[in-house]
């Protein structure tokens, strides 16, 4: 019903920056929480930040400051912007979409795009 297209990983060195997209197509309500997850071998997969329709966001207590979330509601689209990276941001990051029916959450994943920050 729903698709998600990530793109914008790849390597970087440490301090240095980075964007994630993800589209969003399909069956799309207009309100809804858009997101980025992460995760890496040995880890916890961890919420990285999210961000409403309206705008409101938030973001994990190791990002703030550094990573910024937005969207572009007309193209469905969520980005991260990715500051002052560190090895430790090194993981598979995934594009999430959810939305509210029936008091129940409706959950979709991206395919996740590798970032790598080397130091």
């Amino acid at each position: 019903q729903v698709q998600l297209v990530e793109s914008g990983g790849g390597l970087v060195q440490a301090g240095g920056s980075l964007r994630l997209s993800c589209a969003a197509s399909g069956s799309i309500f207009s309100i809804n929480t858009m997101g980025w997850y992460r995760q890496s071998p040995g880890k916890q997969r961890e919420l990285v930040a999210v961000i409403t329709s309206s705008g409101n966001t938030n973001y994990a207590d190791s990002v703030k400051g550094r990573f910024t979330i937005s969207r572009d509601n007309a193209k469905n689209t969520v980005y991260l912007q990715m500051n002052s990276l560190k090895p430790e941001d090194t993981a598979v990051y995934y594009c999430t979409y959810s939305v509210m029916h029936w008091g129940t959450s409706n959950d979709y994943w991206g395919q996740g795009t590798q970032v790598t920050v080397s130091s």
